[in-house]
């Protein structure tokens, strides 16, 4: 048990990672149990799938706004106010769909708390807080250990996700609910998301950081900061995501609703196959920065996704509930690798005083074509057939997937050096030395022929690099 704890919670994690982790895990939990439960209840009280998609567009569309605004106020003002409100949100719009069947009521709330994102049995991964998150995640610790924080990280989700799978069987609903049967077979799961919504903000709270640079004398301080020296790499996150975002608009948010519809089963079987899901894909979240390090960062990346949006396939054309089940399961295993990867390759690309501003613009336009995609899906659902939204999804990952090794591997832009390394000159001279030693290599990460990150702030290319390449053996990514 010791050297399990050892492998999650590793003697170089500092505190504001620890407390990271216990409050990923609690809003895990309950996004967890919100994700199986919304598009059900919506459904059994009368909503269309039409009508379902249109909601989660609007739960998109302000969720790339709450993204977005967090991310670049969240550098200005600091990270850890965003980790306690935004879950409060949360524990708000839960308590509405407990009691509300109100449909305008039901709109905000789920807007608000960010219901529909990222449903499946990968729901415990996303909220408007994760540009914040991210920021604190990656200046707690070196980027040599970026990507295996990240991965802790994903462990958490996925530990709360598979609580909160196991969870969902507190919903007891049968064939002919009436619109008021409906919500209270439904409140149960819903407050409960809410307490853990609020345990999760209260755990933020324990998190320390520094209070944020103070403008110069007479400067007028700015709220929001272009991240410029970001760039070349943001508008490639941007390409990239764009692609992603359709893909995963048009299945993300429907997984329950299409295993409910395609097999006539329940919340709760639901909730037990994604508990199993999620039991299975706790192990490769803690491998993923030795995949980084077997392929390469962005080879792996792209290897993930094709290999996800072909099993998107499959899944869809599984005669029975179990099979299709099996083919998540094997999906969502290699799915979980990719995530941490991602994570830490996007803040290994940004400067350190733009981590929570790229965090968050990076992922503008997968929230954007996102949006689109989902009204696209409810009418696909209603007028074509079940199966037609996740084929298309499997087109637009695959795609997604070429299109990351091209613009990563051909001309890639060059990582941005680590805070350590940055403020080198604060700290003992045998630490100094190991954190240059360490952001050379991550410069050196994408490749000899990289983009100067600023025309007007050029930055000397690293003579012995550590890091061989992003796309080769021997990437060392964490």
């Amino acid at each position: 048990m010791r050297r399990i704890w050892k492998a999650i919670v590793p003697e170089w994690a500092d505190r504001n990672l620890k407390v990271v982790l216990a409050a990923r895990a609690a809003m895990s939990v309950g996004r967890a149990i919100a994700a199986v439960v919304t598009a059900l209840y919506l459904a059994d009280i009368g909503f269309s799938a039409i009508e379902i998609g249109v909601l989660f567009v609007g739960v998109t569309a302000v969720s790339a706004l709450m993204s977005t605004a967090i991310g670049l106020l969240a550098d200005r003002l600091g990270r850890k106010p965003f980790l306690v409100v935004v879950p409060l949100l949360a524990a708000g719009a839960a308590v509405a769909y407990a009691e509300v069947r109100v449909t305008a009521v039901l709109f905000v709330a789920a807007a608000l708390g960010s219901f529909g994102r990222g449903s499946g049995a990968g729901a415990g991964n996303v909220g408007p807080y994760q540009p914040a998150e991210a920021a604190i995640v990656a200046d707690s610790v070196r980027g040599n250990r970026r990507a295996a924080a990240f991965g802790r990280i994903a462990f958490a989700a996925t530990l709360g996700a598979l609580v909160g799978g196991l969870l969902v069987s507190v919903v007891s609903t049968s064939a002919h609910m009436t619109p008021a049967q409906a919500t209270a077979a439904y409140r149960p799961a819903f407050l409960l998301a809410a307490g853990l919504a609020v345990l999760a903000g209260l755990l933020a709270l324990l998190v320390r950081e520094p209070s944020r640079r103070a403008a110069p004398e007479g400067a007028r301080p700015r709220r929001f900061q272009w991240p410029r020296r970001s760039w070349p790499s943001l508008w490639r996150f941007w390409v990239t995501n764009a692609t992603n975002g359709v893909g995963i608009g048009l299945f993300g948010p429907f997984v329950s609703y299409w295993l409910y519809r395609r097999y006539g089963v329940s919340p709760g079987t639901i909730g037990i196959l994604f508990a199993f899901v999620n039991l299975g894909s706790l192990a490769p979240t803690l491998a993923a920065a030795r995949v980084a390090r077997r392929f390469g960062t962005v080879r792996a990346i792209a290897i993930v996704r094709a290999v996800g949006g072909v099993l998107l396939v499959p899944m869809v054309l599984a005669p029975t509930f179990w099979i299709a089940g099996a083919v998540y399961f094997v999906r969502m295993m290699v799915q979980r690798v990719g995530l941490p990867l991602r994570q830490s390759f996007t803040q290994d690309m940004a400067h350190h005083e733009e981590r929570a501003s790229v965090a968050a613009l990076s992922t503008l336009p997968a929230q954007a074509t996102m949006a689109g995609s989902q009204a696209a899906a409810g009418y696909l659902f209603d007028d074509v057939g079940l199966a037609a939204p996740f084929e298309l999804a499997a087109v637009f990952q695959v795609a997604n997937a070429i299109l990351y090794v091209l613009l990563f591997t051909l001309r890639p832009p060059r990582p941005l050096e680590a805070p350590v390394a940055a403020h080198a000159e604060h700290l003992p001279p045998e630490q100094a030395d190991e954190d240059a030693e360490v952001a050379a290599g991550v410069a050196m990460a994408v490749g000899d022929d990289a983009e100067d990150p600023s025309p007007t702030e050029p930055q000397e290319k690293p003579a012995t690099p550590s890091v061989p390449s992003v796309t080769g053996e021997g990437d060392r990514t964490g």
